[in-house]
Parts: C-alpha cells; structure tokens; sequence
C-alpha cells in the first residue's frame, strides 16, 4: 500500500505500507540522498548524508517508511532542503497502543543551512493513513552537523523510543477521558487557530464555513466522543485538508493538506500540546 502526498513536483511526500528501498526515497525526496553539503555552507559544517544515517539506523533495526521534502522554490537548494523520515524500530512494535496506532520515531534534518538533526517521537493510525508527531519536549532530540553525528543520532532514536512508552500512557489517557459538545467546539476553535491564525479583529482566517469542519467523521470508528478520538479527528482534517469552504474573496474552496516539513512539524506539536494541556485540565477538575 502507498500514500502520495503533496500537489506539486516541487513538493513531495511519500508512504509505503512497506519499508522504503534507497531508489524509492530517491524518487520523492531527493533531498535525503544528497552527497553533498549546499555550497553555501563553510568548513566547520560537519557534513554526514542524511543516507548514512538511515543506514545507521537500519543496522539497529530502524526502517523508512516514509519520506518528505519542504518546498524549495530555490532549484539550487532542493537537493539539499528541509526533509522528514518516519522509521520503525521491532521494539516500538510492541507498544500497539491499542491496535491501530504505530508508534515511529520522526527525523528531520537538511544540508542547507536551515535544520540540524531532530528527532522527535510519532504515532501512525493505521485506520486513516495519517501520521503525528506526539509527545513532550523531552522527546525533541536536536544533533548540530558537527562531531559523531551517526552514533549521536542513533542514540538519540533509542531515547525517543524509551519516551514513546509516555506517549502510550497518554493516549491511554485520552481514551479515557469523555469530552463533550461544548468542548469538542473549544478544542476545533483553537485547532483553527493554530492552523490559521485570526486577524487583528480577532475574526478567524479559516476558510472553513464553521469551525466544526474540523469535528468531521470520516470513518464510523471514529464517532467516538473520548479525548483520543477527538484529537484523531481534529488532526486528520486540519493535517489532510479536504475541507469546503469558502476564500476571502469569497470564492467556494477547499483547505489544503499540509505536506511542507516545518508547517507539518509545528502543527502536529502545537495540536499535541493543545490535547495534553485539554486533559490536564480535565484530570485535575
């Protein structure tokens, strides 16, 4: 099974059922491939393919299953922008979170100046094909291109595998906890202003017709009204668009999914943030 995401040739996102073979992280992120720093980089930049590492990883038993690359309107840059890997490791298989979720560690990095080596932890739902990025900021494990980088980061992995066994607890949590009507909509109202933020009227900018939009059911397990199901639906349609509505100029729409690397990022951690912060209150009241 594979998942293309992404509209345009500039931008690219790609999702195997199966772990990714080097030609095919080749053909949709080019980036990771490079073999080289971007020119603009000096002599104190610590250049280590983004290849070797995966390598690294795939030594200790960490596999691609899916890769992405931020849009580069620079063509002298798009080998070597901003890219994502999702990889999963046989230890992380066990932590089934219920069955439907995976859990995979997140690696980020570029070669042009614009990110060291991130890694972070991540929740796939198999019931959507939509992928998170979860957890705490313990789980924001940051390597500069300088030093032992491939053990440094493979290091890090093992970290952001031990702290998944939180993100469990947590979603253990969610499920747990009912939300209702009222707060579903608070929690759809914040998600739309995460994603598009408000004028300085304080008017939403979402060119949705109602923030609601963001409470749709896509699939009949997800009619749910616990914490964990909420969040899922929230994400799915704020990450994956697909959404009518209608433009500031009036014109009938529909939201884009999100496929660029720092906006996919900064969302998924802002829309965790906003689920764990939601049952803290909860837990405590």
């Amino acid at each position: 099974m594979y998942h293309r995401y992404g509209t345009s040739s500039k931008q690219s996102s790609f999702r195997s059922a199966f772990p990714l073979s080097n030609d095919q992280i080749l053909q949709h992120a080019p980036s990771v491939m490079a073999a080289e720093a971007h020119e603009s980089r000096g002599e104190r930049y610590a250049f280590v393919p983004t290849l070797a590492v995966i390598d690294g990883l795939r030594a200790e038993g960490f596999q691609p299953y899916e890769v992405r690359q931020t849009r580069c309107r620079d063509l002298d840059k798009r080998e070597h922008t901003k890219h994502l890997v999702r990889l999963r490791h046989p230890d992380a298989q066990a932590l089934t979170f219920g069955g439907a979720e995976v859990p995979e560690i997140v690696l980020v990095n570029s070669h042009d100046g614009t990110s060291s080596y991130q890694l972070l932890s991540g929740i796939f739902r198999m019931v959507c094909s939509n992928g998170m990025i979860a957890g705490d900021i313990c789980d924001d494990v940051r390597i500069r291109h300088s030093g032992n980088i491939v053990e440094e980061v493979i290091e890090g992995s093992f970290r952001v595998l031990d702290n998944l066994k939180l993100v469990g607890e947590h979603i253990d949590q969610y499920k747990a906890i009912e939300v209702s009507r009222p707060e579903q909509l608070l929690l759809a109202n914040a998600a739309a202003e995460i994603r598009w933020g408000s004028d300085d009227a304080g008017n939403s900018l979402a060119p949705l017709h109602t923030n609601d939009q963001l409470l749709n059911v896509h699939r009949y397990d997800d009619r749910n009204n616990d914490l964990w199901t909420t969040f899922n639906r929230i994400q799915e349609n704020v990450i994956q668009g697909g959404l009518g509505g209608r433009s500031a100029s009036g014109r009938r729409t529909r939201t884009r999914a999100v496929a660029g690397v720092n906006e996919n990022v900064r969302l998924n951690k802002a829309l965790w943030t906003l689920a764990n912060q939601f049952a803290k209150l909860k837990l405590a009241a």
